[in-house]
């Protein structure tokens, strides 16, 4: 692997101010006003702070990841430009191979659609991939995008690491004691049993296959509505995924560079990374398969290594796992202490589709003695037949409990699925009785229905309705969109029964027809009836609509009796024209009569 320019930087200061220096150097062009810190962190003027998340919050549970950084110079110089190892390096750097590109374009691709408001890069899934994985080991997976060898961090026992004990039964890595972070893009077991997607359409969600892990590591950064485009959300996203400022400008770095240009180039020609986070990764050395001991590193006995730095708690990508190892001595974590869960005073979980609900879940983790235990990650999820999400899209939430104990979920959004379904509450990396909480959504409706227009339909007898029946439906005031609209010809007010006379809609086949289901309202609460038509009986009549909810509306139809048609004259009845010749006038000027 060609050398980087100067030597390659390992953790601790060095790679601090050199990734600040990179990042200063790559990110000019990032966004109008954007400005780099002396730590190195870009910003806007209105760019908000990271958020405080806990040590084991994130995608990845902060394990080590690699600190490898990308040349200063352009991924694409100019033909004039020198072809020696500056050259060469820039073109490997710059270089992705072919199917862990394309995975990274189907998931930006997909996001685009599923979350158009997230405007996620595919060059920051490239950036985080490259720092996680080293691009799944240089490109070494199969035609379907999986990895030649699973890709493990290592066991997160506490022991320089984060203290994650096993949450998968080794499902995902083979360590039933503690977890690891698994496959290119590195997720712990945890994390990946509610993040995971199934990318390349197998029917598998499998986080050592690219196309599944780079997906799943696109809806985990877009999964609180981040807007990626925007600096500040940007590096709340990146934070969320490993909670390291050394992190952060190492991802922004390779955000940059790719963004700058980049090229495909055959699977398993890609550039290894060398430096790590926790300084113990070795040129050479592969991907460990679960359960075996990785070689001694010189110098140090096998298994052994050193506590990384407290500023950069690093993230995935480990080439080795170390042996299972007791656990240690340490005092236990705040989720060691609970014993159980409790709500905390959650209410009536009920809504209308479409709608957001009112209530929130709350939930209290205690002690056996019942106090209250902050700093545990509550685990929230949606389970049963509903395609209720929570804010953002997601059937699952992970909340930390606060200071009083409590998590509370995000906001719930119905779907259009009515019914019952629950919402499971259980502590993460804790086998304890977990809480569950019965929800309901109930059918869109309308608590009113208004007739639009001033005038009341009326047409003549075996004619037709000039203008069609509008009405709007409203609930509490507001436009009630896509709720289902009943309309009956009935025979009173007082009888709902069907009509046999009067006014009529036509079917498929142009049939009379007096009652309409199936009719529903748009998005503005607005409902146009097909063409009413009338047969030859005058008189007035009502058309009945009724909606989920309860609201009803008679709407008077006139129809008038048709116009009698002029009679035609008899010819019977016509005097006849007089033959008599004295009946005539004369016209001789002396027969006139004299005065």
């Amino acid at each position: 692997m060609a050398a980087h320019i100067g030597r390659r930087l390992r953790k601790g200061a060095a790679t601090t101010a050199v990734a600040a220096a990179a990042v200063a150097a790559l990110s000019a062009s990032q966004a109008p006003g954007a400005t780099v810190d002396d730590q190195g962190r870009q910003s806007t003027g209105d760019a908000t702070s990271a958020p405080d998340t806990a040590a084991d919050n994130s995608a990845t549970g902060n394990s080590p990841y690699y600190t490898d950084l990308p040349p200063l110079n352009s991924p694409n110089p100019s033909p004039s430009a020198g072809s020696g190892d500056a050259g060469d390096q820039r073109a490997g750097e710059a270089g992705i191979p072919a199917t862990v590109l394309d995975a990274y374009k189907q998931a930006e691709a997909t996001l685009r659609e599923k979350k158009p408001g997230c405007n996620l890069p595919w060059q920051l899934l490239a950036a985080i991939g490259k720092v996680e994985s080293g691009q799944a080991r240089g490109g070494r997976v199969t035609a379907d995008g999986t990895t030649v060898t699973p890709i493990l961090g290592p066991q997160l026992d506490g022991n320089g690491f984060a203290l994650i004990r096993d949450t998968d039964n080794g499902a995902y890595d083979g360590n039933r004691m503690y977890d690891q972070a698994v496959g290119p893009m590195q997720f712990i077991p945890s994390t990946w049993d509610w993040a995971g997607r199934d990318g390349n359409g197998d029917g598998r969600k499998d986080p050592n296959n690219i196309y599944d892990a780079a997906l799943a590591a696109g809806h985990y950064l877009c999964r609180f509505d981040w807007d990626l485009s925007q600096q500040g959300d940007l590096r709340k996203a990146i934070l969320s995924y490993n909670n390291s400022t050394d992190y952060l400008n190492t991802v922004l770095s390779w955000l940059e560079f790719y963004r700058r240009g980049t090229h495909e180039i055959p699977d398993g020609t890609g550039a290894l990374p060398v430096d790590r986070s926790d300084d113990t990764a070795r040129p050479g050395v592969t991907p460990s398969a679960p359960g075996t001991t990785p070689p001694a590193r010189p110098g140090k006995p096998s298994g052994s290594r050193p506590s990384p730095s407290p500023a950069a708690p690093g993230n995935g990508g480990s080439p080795s796992t170390p042996p299972v190892t007791p656990p240690p001595a340490t005092p236990p974590t705040p989720t060691d202490t609970v014993h159980h869960l409790e709500d905390a005073g959650t209410g009536t979980l009920t809504a209308m589709a479409g709608h957001t609900f009112a209530e929130r879940v709350s939930t209290r983790a205690e002690t056996e003695a019942g106090k209250a235990v902050a700093k545990v990650r509550i685990r929230f999820t949606l389970v049963g037949d509903t395609d209720t999400t929570f804010t953002g899209g997601e059937t699952v939430a992970t909340v930390t409990t606060d200071a009083s104990g409590v998590a509370v979920a995000p906001a719930l959004q119905a779907g259009e699925r009515t019914g019952a379904f629950a919402v499971q509450a259980a502590v993460v990396g804790r086998s304890v009785k977990g809480v569950p909480y019965k929800a309901t959504v109930t059918a869109r409706a309308a608590d009113a229905l208004a007739l639009a227009g001033e005038k009341e339909p009326t047409c003549v007898a075996g004619g037709e309705f000039a203008e069609p029946v509008q009405v709007k439906a409203t609930y509490r005031g507001e436009a009630a969109g896509k709720v289902a609209v009943t309309a009956t010809l009935v025979t009173s007010a007082d009888d709902p029964a069907e009509n046999d006379k009067g006014p009529y809609f036509k079917d498929a086949d142009g049939k009379a027809v007096r009652s309409l289901t199936g009719l529903r309202t748009d998005a503005d609460g607005q409902l146009t009836l097909p063409k009413l038509y009338a047969d030859d009986t005058a008189g007035t009549f009502l058309l009945r609509l009724t909606t989920t909810g309860g609201a009803t509306l008679d709407v008077k139809l006139t129809v008038e009796p048709a116009a009698a048609p002029s009679p035609e004259p008899d010819p019977s009845t016509d005097p006849a024209p007089s033959t008599d010749p004295s009946t005539e006038p004369s016209t001789d000027p002396s027969e006139t009569p004299a005065a």
